[in-house]
């Protein structure tokens, strides 16, 4: 069975709004096993959207729109799709009291373009919305589905939850489980070689590859009759794929992260952390304070930008500095030597780079950076050379951190 998606609002085509529903709809349909081959996004403007939904009930089973389900008169979605489906739109008595209460409640006047949600196609299955003014709705046609969803994702998530996935699940007798392998400290180009006789050999279940910032991510997915059926598909390439890149892999679970795991990493072998950095400026402990329960591991954080701070707060020498540079494997080494010490932890990570696109020379290029990282007395530097934008060189600096202090603690301590 294919869904498609039509995303309403001129407000998405300007790029105003980012659209998250997008994701939220394909990732929830595919669960369900549906497919899904096309995702429109179409301005409020009635001829476009009337065009846009024929062609899609021309050739997908369910149809799930977004957006425009409000009282203005520029929200069009549920009188073009009516027209559409060749409904007339009459007066539902149930969403006219809910508007009613809903206005009461909140002591808010009622306007009579509000009285516009509460018009309904005729035969649509109406669909509650605790959580908004506008209700949704399913038009049942010979050709499909139609399936109407207020735009705001805090009310379309849970309105789906709750009334969508049931209706669409009694549709089809096949669920779409997936499971990804992530890995760090090998390339998207290196990832794909290793897999690619499993992806030339594919059929249930199927493979496929993602580059992130650092990291390679490998979805497996399989189809099945029910999700146990699906999980046992995957679970034998999920086995190959973590004998193929060994402790590259660092998790297999889709909610967990690479600073999760480096936090869970540290609790489990019994260490502290303190980071010290000078062109990430605080992005690395950033991004490792997301982590909930860090604080049993992450002691301190050292933002040294200037050369005096380097000195003053980790003890770098000036000699170091005045000889070697500030961007240096020295530099990086005395770094995470001097948040350990200043920090009283066990194991610390350093950054040091030119995040650009200014202040690189020829001997040190913008996307220079070196990273230090101390695990008891054993201390890692390494060389890196990023590319991009400022933001990227330091996201990318962030990851490398990351994966680095991984690499030295599975080297440094038996778990």
């Amino acid at each position: 069975m294919v869904a498609e998606f039509i995303f309403v609002g001129t407000e998405l085509l300007l790029g105003n709004i980012v659209n998250t529903n997008g994701a939220f709809l394909a990732e929830k349909c595919a669960g369900l096993g549906l497919s899904c081959y096309f995702q429109t996004v179409v301005g409020d403007n009635e001829g476009r959207l009337s065009e846009t939904l024929e062609r899609a009930m021309d050739r997908s089973d369910v149809v799930i729109l977004s957006g425009g389900l409000g009282p203005t008169e520029d929200d069009l979605t549920k009188e073009t799709a009516a027209k559409v489906c060749g409904r007339k739109l009459t007066m539902h008595e149930p969403s006219r009291e809910m508007l009613k209460h809903f206005f009461e409640r909140r002591g808010m006047e009622l306007t009579e373009n509000n009285w516009k949600q509460a018009m309904m196609p005729e035969g649509a299955i109406v669909l509650d919305n605790p959580n908004g003014t506008a209700p949704g709705l399913i038009i049942e046609t010979e050709k499909s589905k139609v399936i109407l969803l207020p735009g705001p994702p805090n009310e379309l998530c849970p309105m789906f939850e709750a009334n969508v996935a049931p209706y669409l699940a009694d549709l089809t007798s096949q669920v779409i489980c997936s499971r990804t392998v992530k890995i760090c400290g090998v390339g998207e180009s290196k990832a794909e070689t290793v897999v690619k006789d499993l992806i030339d050999a594919q059929t249930n279940p199927t493979l496929a590859t993602y580059a992130k910032t650092g990291e390679v991510h490998i979805r497996v997915t399989a189809s099945a009759e029910n999700s146990e059926k699906a999980e046992r598909l995957i679970d034998p390439l999920v086995r190959e794929l973590k004998d193929r890149f060994g402790r590259a892999v660092y998790t297999t679970e889709d909610e967990t992260d690479l600073e999760t795991a480096v936090v869970r990493l540290l609790a489990d072998a019994g260490l502290t952390l303190a980071c010290a950095e000078s062109c990430t400026g605080g992005l690395l402990s950033g991004r490792i304070i997301n982590v909930p329960g860090v604080s049993e591991v992450y002691k301190a954080g050292f933002v040294t930008y200037a050369n005096e701070a380097k000195m003053s707060q980790l003890g770098v020498s000036k000699d170091t500095l005045d000889r070697y540079g500030a961007v240096s494997a020295e530099t990086a080494e005395e770094m995470a030597a001097g948040a350990a010490r200043a920090a009283g932890t066990d194991a610390a990570l350093s950054v040091t780079g030119i995040a650009g696109p200014d202040g690189g020379t020829a001997e040190k290029p913008a996307g220079l950076v070196y990273i230090g990282c101390r695990v008891r007395e054993n201390v890692t530097v390494r060389k890196y050379r990023f590319s991009g934008s400022r933001r990227k060189v330091r996201e990318s600096a962030v990851a490398a951190a990351l994966t680095l202090l991984r690499e030295c603690i599975l080297e440094a301590v038996e778990i």
